[in-house]
């Protein structure tokens, strides 16, 4: 493992500082890279090899150093791994623009089988919700317990459409800065100085010069798929047997409070908490509130 930059260093205390988090050293994960089915995945793993492992899952358009901060806290305590999801980040295109619930539920789960894990609390967060519950639905052996960030099977597809036209307006920009406006006029809550470190995670060269998304846009999802999705979890929600966490941003217009009360009321053992402050992207926006919550909901699952 590489040792972190100054400017690393730097970043690392100034996001805990924002968030509002004590100082803690900077202890970087480690990078890996895995064959699963045919394809290359990215993924980061931080902290206790021996620890309740959690599977962080990031929502369309992000990569999995959007849990840095969360994993960076929670990895005192736990092993903490966060994946790049087929078509996202580091890891590898479908070369058929294969981005179905299927076929991401079954890259997890090859995941899982092929690190040995035992089962594990899965976090997955929009898009990456909507995968974790499709595994757990399909494999509820592998799953301990499952947290639900802003998303669910009665989440708002219509109000996803502010994130499709801010990522359709900043394709093909030239300069990170120019990123770093048009993501501050989507989410003002955000902070500049963060934005233009970790933007970079998210964006390549172009052969042109420009920059573009790591994220594989050439076939954008479809609102009439999306709701033909979470049409078919919300028929079988209730088969959910493992506890499950329902975290609601206050200000999402993608998941409201009757939503994640409707999810967490339909499974046998859910709760739900709401994150003042905090749009979709809560783990963006309010780091330390979810880290509290995830804590609070970890400490009362059973013992092994």
């Amino acid at each position: 493992m590489s040792q972190p930059s100054a400017e690393d260093l730097r970043h690392h205390r100034l996001r805990l500082e924002i968030s509002g988090l004590p100082y803690r050293p900077l202890d970087p994960p480690a990078e890996h890279h895995v064959v699963l089915r045919g394809m290359r995945f990215h993924y980061l793993e931080w902290g206790n090899a021996g620890g309740t492992p959690l599977l962080f899952l990031h929502g369309g358009g992000q990569t999995c150093r959007t849990w840095d901060v969360v994993c960076h806290e929670l990895s005192r305590d736990h092993r903490c791994i966060a994946l790049d999801q087929r078509g996202h980040g580091d890891s590898e295109w479908s070369y058929t623009g294969d981005y179905a619930l299927e076929s991401h539920a079954g890259d997890i789960e090859a995941l899982i089988e092929a690190l040995g894990l035992p089962p594990v609390v899965l976090v997955g967060m929009s898009m990456g919700c909507l995968n974790a519950i499709h595994l757990t639905l399909r494999r509820p052996d592998a799953v301990a317990a499952l947290v639900a960030v802003d998303a669910g099977p009665w989440i708002r597809a219509e109000g996803s459409l502010p994130i499709r036209s801010f990522l359709h307006e900043v394709t093909g920009l030239d300069q990170l800065d120019q990123f770093v406006d048009a993501a501050l006029r989507f989410n003002p809550r955000r902070d500049a100085r963060l934005l233009r470190r970790s933007l970079l995670h998210n964006l390549r060269r172009a052969p042109d010069g420009s920059l573009m998304w790591k994220t594989d846009r050439r076939r954008p999802l479809s609102l009439e798929t999306m709701v033909a999705w979470v049409d078919e979890l919300k028929s079988r929600v209730g088969e959910i047997g493992c506890p499950t966490l329902v975290v609601r941003g206050s200000e999402s217009e993608v998941f409201r409070d009757e939503d994640a009360r409707r999810f967490a009321e339909a499974v046998p053992d859910g709760r739900w908490v709401r994150i003042e402050g905090a749009g979709h992207s809560v783990q963006g926006d309010r780091p330390r509130e979810l880290i509290e919550a995830l804590r609070d909901f970890l400490a009362s699952l059973p013992e092994d």
